[in-house]
């Protein structure tokens, strides 16, 4: 398994790194700053730079299926790469720090929403998450509101471990009622936006709250008896 620079620090923006493993499906590195797809955050593009200087256009970052390996995936007719070969892992940094913005403003909805969390999908200018509700009622310009005043109150995210055992037995933890966060390791990152958000995450974030930018609730919309839908936008 690679190590996940992105983990500890999501503002790391390239990292050396050698290649372990190349298959048809991506290229294996024994470390990377790439967040895989996963948790409804689009996995990283960006470039992969050979020591003579031609680079490897990367699509997609995604796990290998059975054995979750990360595996970084090539523009198709890319310069081949072989394991043992050292070379410069570069993401798009723009594309990332819009989906961290937007991974931490989900988090802030979930602060305001009452109610479990039953799916969502995170992008770069536009997101969403499902909750299971069943007020049909939602004022979005309360929920705009409520929203960017916690944005507006510049809270602090740190980051702390917890073991497996710790997170089953404080299941209230978890708001995601359709994807589990990832365990199975022997411990669970929790993200802890001060005095608004505390849930076990694997997705990369801001800082501080204040880095997210204004906001704007678009579409509530109804999916289902109990599944109501909130997109949010920048309101740039």
């Amino acid at each position: 398994m690679s190590e996940d620079i992105f983990r500890d620090d999501a503002y790391i923006k390239t990292c050396e790194a050698t290649v372990t493993g190349v298959s048809e499906y991506g290229i294996q590195l024994d470390r990377t700053v790439f967040y895989p797809a996963g948790g409804g955050q689009p996995g990283d593009i960006g470039a992969l730079r050979r020591a003579d200087g031609t680079e490897i256009v990367i699509t997609d970052t995604i796990h290998e299926k059975g054995t979750g390996v990360h595996l970084h995936v090539p523009e198709e007719g890319s310069p081949p790469l072989a394991p043992g070969d050292t070379v410069t892992a570069k993401i798009d940094w723009d594309r990332r720090y819009a989906h961290m913005r937007m991974h931490s403003a989900l988090h802030l909805l979930c602060a305001v929403i009452d109610g479990g969390v039953t799916g969502g999908k995170i992008g770069d200018v536009k997101s969403r998450l499902d909750f299971d509700l069943p007020d049909t009622s939602l004022d979005k310009e309360k929920i705009t509101a409520d929203l960017n005043r916690l944005v507006d109150g510049d809270h602090a995210m740190s980051m702390r471990w917890i073991t497996d055992d710790e997170l089953g037995a404080n299941p209230d933890l978890v708001r995601t009622m359709s994807v589990r966060p990832p365990s199975g390791s022997g411990r669970v990152r929790l993200v802890d936006f001060e005095s608004v958000d505390l849930q076990p995450c694997g997705g990369t974030h801001v800082g501080r709250t204040g880095e997210i930018g204004k906001l704007r609730v678009g579409k509530i919309e109804n999916k289902g008896r109990h599944n109501r839908r909130i997109n949010i936008h920048f309101d740039e």
